[in-house]
């Protein structure tokens, strides 16, 4: 199953497009969009160049994991792999703890006041990327893999892709979630707007004195937050935000030294770090798409929008992508109307760019106000943390938010 083979299109078959969708990217988001789509009738291809590394669960949890939102486990559940990867290795949490560094203020949520039993689950990005993937053969989808697209025409009732094997395919609709760098947005003239954080955020995973309770706990430093998230073997996924220099440092130091410096970091909050593991880091950006759609394209994910990893949000809001284009496609289609016309895109574009804008300065402004570090700034931010703590309205909105309710 862990080995992928180009499907030949049959020639028959290009004289009208040969497949409704195209998925470029077989990352989370994408290999959820070609499932979500053929899942609701359309036929559709997921390309990719190459396959995930097969998950195994005697091998070691993954570096990059990822906080899945109850939006993202009810798309999951709906494709019937939400069972496999929670039962595999995925991690409940009830509970958020976040608190300030420089004033002590500190906002905690709970799932029990809103009637839950969890606010969501740690999961491993290789387990959910593989777990989706294993489902795309039963589920009716063409994987062209390796596959790489050298270039897209579009006509009027199609898309024609140009694929590095001079094999071609013909589609309706070609779906980008081809990442953060993504070519097929740059061939479609898509501009993007944002800014580089300078900053990298260090990872990995860490043993502890205390026990992480099934809580998320997030620790705003002067030099950006810190997260220790819960895993499913009992330790913690750490995600520290650092600047450029200051993570090569971290990176750079002694298992032991690392483990002091980032108990310090953490306040000890589970105690002495007692174990690390290999530690990766990655850059930090805020980069939107100005538009989702072009011609018979959309963008999904990453491609469309790069956000701050403060809230956890980065994937969730890719999988709404996918939701919000799924049922946007089976609308336009059992209204009768082509899936590719510009009407079409323009509404799921124009529901999930306004949301995901929305977000990602959201998230932007909470790095910048935490970055403030004047006395008058660090005192007006702690009072303003403790307000809300203490609203337990506007708290259970902020939550419902983040869950995508």
């Amino acid at each position: 199953m862990g080995a992928c083979a180009v499907r030949s299109i049959p020639a028959t078959q290009r004289r009208a497009p040969a497949l409704d969708i195209a998925v470029v990217g077989g990352g989370m988001v994408g290999a959820a969009a070609a499932l979500a789509l053929s899942r609701a009738g359309f036929s559709t291809a997921l390309l990719e160049a190459r396959p995930p590394s097969p998950w195994q669960p005697e091998d070691d949890v993954d570096l990059r994991v990822v906080g899945l939102a109850p939006s993202s486990i009810r798309l999951l559940d709906e494709l019937d792999v939400w069972t496999s990867i929670r039962d595999a290795r995925a991690c409940p949490y009830a509970h958020m703890c976040v608190w300030d560094a420089q004033n002590g203020a500190a906002i905690d949520f709970n799932a029990a006041d809103d009637g839950r039993d969890q606010l969501g689950y740690i999961a491993e990005n290789n387990l959910v990327q593989w777990t989706l993937w294993q489902a795309l053969e039963a589920a009716g989808v063409q994987r062209l893999c390796p596959a790489t697209v050298k270039d897209f025409e579009t006509r009027a009732d199609r898309v024609a892709l140009a694929l590095a094997d001079d094999e071609s395919v013909t589609v309706r609709l070609l779906v980008a979630a081809d990442g953060a760098t993504s070519p097929l947005r740059e061939r479609a003239g898509i501009t993007t707007r944002g800014r580089d954080y300078t900053q990298r955020a260090v990872v990995a995973h860490v043993s502890t004195e205390r026990p992480h309770a099934h809580t998320c706990w997030q620790r705003f430093l002067p030099t950006g937050p810190l997260a220790l998230l819960p895993l499913a073997d009992g330790r913690s996924s750490i995600v520290w935000s650092l600047p450029e220099q200051e993570a090569q440092r971290v990176l750079s130091l002694d298992d032991e030294a690392f483990r002091a410096e980032l108990g310090i970091a953490s306040d000890f909050r589970l105690g002495r770090i007692t174990g690390a593991t290999r530690r990766a880091a990655f850059p930090l950006k805020l980069q939107l798409a100005n538009t989702y759609h072009a011609e018979r394209f959309v963008l999904l994910g990453d491609a469309a929008h790069v956000v701050h990893p403060l809230a956890g949000q980065g994937v969730n809001l890719g999988l709404r992508d996918v939701a919000e284009l799924r049922d946007t496609l089976v609308a336009a289609r059992d209204a009768g109307s082509d899936i590719g016309l510009p009407s079409v895109l323009r509404r799921y574009a124009r529901r999930r760019r306004s949301e995901d804008t929305l977000d990602a300065y959201g998230f932007d402004a909470l790095a910048r106000i935490y970055a403030w570090q004047g006395p008058p700034w660090v005192a007006a931010r702690g009072l303003g943390v403790r307000i809300v703590d203490r609203l337990l309205p506007l708290k259970r909105r902020l939550a419902a938010h983040a869950a995508g309710f």
